[in-house]
């Protein structure tokens, strides 16, 4: 990779926080006073080779503290434009942070972690998508960087990345870069109404059988509503990461039934619970090396948040998750690491 001559140590202009956010140290108002940098004069793509958000300072301060082997860091990918129907998802990882630190929310996960200890879960910012986009960088280097800017967070151990999305597609360089980073495959745990594989938004096709085509050629095991009551006991029973590198974790908001979620560009009636969701996540028996969660719609979000709430409760959950995980074995939790390498997707 070639290196920048611009050194910088800012986080996203893009980026929230909120003043009752655990991750507000000392570090933090420097940062923010040096954020206005002029991205236009950026011209390498790889800009985030120079840009640390704040992983460094959080990967440093975590190894201050002792005592965690991971600790799962938030990273925002504010990514819209490839969602095939409406571009909110942009402006989903500042909501989703707002709903995280929310004083009338409650702070401890259902596994018994406190979002407030810097070991549970820490933040580092946003990619500034928009200021790249604005310097004419297209869509496969845009992915690079996203590739790389994960990889930055990886390099500051114990820091592992949780990402805001954002529409799905960014959900493939941040496979791609954890997968490059640990040295071999993972298996993915990916939950969404829709494959979000079709090639076409538009026309005749169909776009469900070419979906399990597209699945049975990657080697996908798919399980779909109309089968969930029959396939629940092993669907909430789930091993996964034996003979690879770890698991990743894709859950598409639209996957929960609007009831539960109505804030997503593309609401599909009959979706799962949330008790569903979490039933799978926290009974999950497998090594989480990394997380995202994507396609929360602020614009189609009630007025109370509802949906923000949510997509933040699933964030905790996968940080109590990733944390449970990684946590050393003196602890009370410990790492399983069992079951068959595959992709296994539940949709609607």
């Amino acid at each position: 990779m070639s290196s920048s001559p611009y050194k910088i140590s800012a986080i996203s202009p893009t980026s929230h926080f909120n003043e009752q956010s655990p991750f507000q140290v000392s570090h933090t108002h420097r940062l923010q006073s040096q954020r206005n940098v002029n991205y236009r004069a950026l011209r390498n793509p790889l800009l985030a080779k120079t840009k640390l958000f704040s992983a460094k300072l959080k990967g440093e301060l975590l190894r201050a503290l002792g005592g965690a082997i991971a600790c799962p860091s938030l990273l925002g990918v504010p990514l819209g434009h490839n969602s095939s129907f409406l571009q909110g998802p942009a402006f989903a990882p500042p909501r989703i942070r707002e709903a995280i630190w929310c004083g009338s929310t409650n702070s401890t996960t259902e596994e018994g972690k406190q979002i407030t200890d810097p070991w549970v879960l820490m933040d580092v910012g946003d990619v500034p998508v928009q200021e790249i986009r604005d310097c004419g960088v297209d869509d496969d280097r845009l992915m690079n960087v996203i590739s790389e800017s994960v990889k930055l967070v990886m390099e500051e151990d114990p820091l592992r990345p949780l990402v805001l999305g954002g529409d799905h597609s960014i959900s493939f360089p941040v496979v791609r870069a954890v997968s490059e980073k640990l040295g071999g495959p993972v298996d993915i745990l990916h939950l969404d109404a829709h494959p979000d594989i079709y090639n076409a938004f538009e026309g005749n096709k169909s776009i469900t059988t070419e979906g399990r085509e597209q699945g049975k050629r990657f080697g996908v095991e798919q399980f779909e509503m109309r089968t969930f009551s029959r396939d629940r006991h092993l669907l909430e029973n789930l091993k996964l990461g034996g003979g690879v590198k770890g698991v990743y974790i894709s859950v598409d908001v639209d996957c929960l039934d609007p009831a539960f979620a109505p804030g997503v560009s593309h609401i599909e009636p009959g979706g799962l619970s949330f008790r569903d969701v979490l039933n799978i996540l926290h009974n999950l028996q497998g090594d989480v090396v990394a997380a995202d969660v994507v396609e929360f719609n602020p614009q189609r979000d009630t007025v109370d948040g509802m949906t923000a709430m949510v997509a933040a409760k699933l964030v905790k959950e996968l940080a109590a998750k990733i944390a449970n995980d990684k946590f050393p074995c003196n602890s009370s939790h410990q790492t399983c690491n069992s079951g068959a390498a595959a992709e296994k997707t539940i949709s609607a």
